[in-house]
């Protein structure tokens, strides 16, 4: 099973795990030059929590972000693949908006970490 979730997948999964009596952990970027500083802040993340639910900007929001031009360097896809495959991200949900807030709210994660 994919970890890379749809909106609807990841409300899903953090009402399941909510369920269970796990606490959900959210955070969010672009992660588009994945370097080790993204991996120890994820882990970092996880930590405060049982399960890690990653938000990725998808490539439209990144633009909208004017982080220049030539970004995103890595389709959403992809950035979205290699956050999936580190061992403390439980999900991963790419979302079109300049910011989370509507992701977050629609989630509702126990911890939020930025």
């Amino acid at each position: 099973m994919s970890r890379i979730l749809s909106r609807d997948e990841a409300v899903a999964l953090v009402q399941r795990l909510r369920a269970e009596g796990r606490v959900v952990v959210f955070t969010n970027g672009v992660f588009d030059l994945l370097h080790p500083g993204h991996v120890r802040y994820l882990a970092d993340a996880r930590a405060c929590g049982d399960a890690l639910v990653v938000g990725i900007n998808s490539d439209r929001s990144v633009r909208a972000l004017d982080k220049g031009s030539d970004r995103p360097v890595h389709p959403e896809q992809d950035r979205a693949e290699v956050a999936a495959a580190l061992r403390a991200v439980d999900a991963v949900v790419i979302f079109e908006e300049e910011t989370p807030l509507s992701i977050i709210t629609t989630l509702q994660p126990d911890v939020l970490v930025k």
